[in-house]
């Protein structure tokens, strides 16, 4: 992969690349960094990703069908 996980969010989210694996492999892992950084407690345990970003990652997220 030639973009940074970061990058590829960014570009998502500017309209310049389709939300697609790449994408979602990409929040996955960015979420996995950012709960374990929260997870060291004080300042860190504020952070969170930005509207624009938690709207997307719910885009990603597997529905149920049933």
């Amino acid at each position: 992969m030639n973009a940074s996980h970061c990058q590829v969010v960014a570009r998502t989210l500017a309209g310049q690349r389709p939300i697609d694996e790449q994408t979602h492999a990409s929040l996955s892992v960015l979420a996995e960094r950012l709960e374990r950084l929260r997870s060291q407690g004080g300042l860190f345990s504020a952070i969170e990703f930005s509207p624009h970003v938690q709207k997307l990652k719910r885009r990603c997220e597997p529905v149920s069908v049933g």
